[in-house]
């Protein structure tokens, strides 16, 4: 069994995945506006939902992420009660992975060290998905 978060953002998942799958070294493996679904109705969906994306994947490392913009025509109440969580043996590419997300962000807990790992962070990135980033674990596959 995998757990694989899906992510939903207003309307900038597209520059949303395209800068993860540079900060996080991944492969954008799909993205697919509204539009390009086959039998794509305009008039069944809100003005302005062709151009948003349906459906976004992007693997890191095996792992994925998945993502798409807000088409409900629902209002949009942002991302909240959650985190994703990244955890990496070694503490400079938790470090370079952190920086990357945090730039433009906000930063929540510096990355530095912790009772539980060489080095952990929280941030927020610039587009409002909240990060937590473990490095240096003593058992790399637990987060804690």
């Amino acid at each position: 069994m995998n757990i694989q978060p899906y992510i939903f953002f207003e309307s900038n998942c597209a520059e949303a995945m395209r800068f993860y799958e540079k900060a996080l070294r991944g492969k954008l493996e799909m993205m697919v506006t509204h539009a390009e679904m086959p039998d794509f109705d305009a008039a069944k969906f809100p003005p302005g939902t062709a151009e948003r994306i349906m459906h976004a994947r992007l693997v890191v490392d095996g792992q994925v992420l998945m993502a798409s913009d807000n088409g409900s025509g629902m209002p949009y109440d942002g991302m909240k009660g959650f985190t994703v969580t990244l955890t990496y043996p070694d503490v400079a590419e938790g470090k370079r992975v952190f920086d990357a997300l945090a730039e433009g962000g906000q930063v929540r807990m510096p990355f530095g060290k912790t009772f539980w790992a060489e080095a952990f962070g929280m941030t927020v990135d610039r587009f409002g998905t909240p990060w937590m980033v473990n490095a240096g674990l003593s058992d790399p596959t637990s987060p804690n």
